[in-house]
């Protein structure tokens, strides 16, 4: 087991090694079970979290604002917006500066081609740890929280199970590509034969498909990619886990009307209860949420028995009560 994380930032999927984040699952399993059993944890007594956000939140501003008082913590809630970063605080400012105030600095930065840049660009100059809650490349928290909830429903040993990560429609917005790069870069090294479904518009990064590649080789474990206009149904076959979600189409254009043309082609990629019958018996079906209820899922599915949408939400707060005791002490 690697127990001394102590100062390590955690901007990307691949930061922490199989056998890190296999640290971080033991102590978040631990820590939901002291806190099921009301047992005090406050392991960061007197630390102190800046969260600062360039994008809006509902889990992810809850999960760590609660998991660091939980842990005997404070969070300081900063809105991009409020601060002086418009006038003048570059990332050398508040790496410097914030690092110098806070204990850990989490930043969540989703702008197409500024966010994961922003955020490395402050931990260069900070001497607290970095936690990437959100950047247009990665959202490694989410994907710690995918895995624990995995295993809660699936055991330990993954090996041979299929899990689809799939585009879904969505009208509200072009999404961020990276909740199922993060998923392809991780699922692979625990044993998962991964199976990546979108229309041809809505590719991944190629460097992250290439990355995620070499981890189902390393892993000797299963990627397969389906870009089929009607693909959605033939990579549901067999599987043991449902991850169908939007994204949007940058990898086409990064124009947002075009974008929101080229999804309209694909509203039948919805996941109904019709396509869930092409898993497995027992598949459970996942979502990051918020989800487009009856667009990009049906109401059936998300409240149905296979779903698993709200143990995988209140996951994040294990998970990332386990990275920041880990890593803020």
């Amino acid at each position: 087991m690697k127990t001394d994380l102590r100062g390590r930032d955690l901007i990307g999927d691949l930061d922490f090694s199989k056998e890190e984040v296999e640290t971080v699952l033991d102590v978040a399993f631990d820590l939901k079970r002291k806190r099921a059993l009301g047992e005090p944890h406050a392991y960061l007594r007197d630390k102190v979290l800046a969260m600062l956000f360039f994008f809006s939140s509902t889990r992810t501003r809850g999960s760590f604002e609660a998991g660091i008082d939980q842990l005997g913590g404070h969070a300081a809630f900063i809105e991009s917006k409020t601060t002086q970063i418009a006038h003048g605080d570059t990332p050398v400012e508040i790496g410097e500066i914030f690092g110098r105030y806070f204990d850990g600095i989490a930043i969540r930065h989703v702008d197409w081609k500024v966010g994961n840049k922003y955020i490395n660009e402050v931990a260069k100059y900070s001497r607290s740890p970095i936690f990437n809650m959100q950047c247009e490349i990665y959202h490694p928290f989410q994907c710690l929280a995918d895995l624990m909830t995995i295993i809660e429903k699936k055991g330990r040993d993954l090996r041979k199970r299929k899990m689809v990560v799939s585009w879904a429609y969505a009208a509200s917005y072009q999404k961020p590509i990276s909740v199922p790069q993060s998923l392809i870069l991780q699922m692979p090294r625990f044993g998962m034969d991964v199976v990546l479904a979108h229309p041809p518009e809505f590719k991944l990064m190629p460097d992250i498909v290439d990355a995620a590649q070499e981890q189902a080789k390393k892993f000797h474990t299963g990627f397969e990619i389906v870009s089929d206009p009607d693909g959605m149904e033939k990579a549901f076959k067999d599987a043991d886990v449902v991850y169908a979600k939007s994204w949007g189409a940058m990898m086409t254009t990064e124009d947002a009307n075009e974008g929101a043309k080229i999804i309209d082609k694909y509203k039948h990629w919805i996941t109904d209860s019709k396509k869930m019958k092409a898993a497995k018996d027992d598949a459970i079906y996942m979502h990051p949420l918020p989800a487009d209820r009856d667009v990009e899922v049906t109401s059936e599915v998300m409240d149905g028995p296979h779903s698993v949408v709200f143990d995988e939400a209140e996951n994040r707060l294990h998970a990332q009560k386990a990275v920041m005791a880990l890593t803020m002490k």
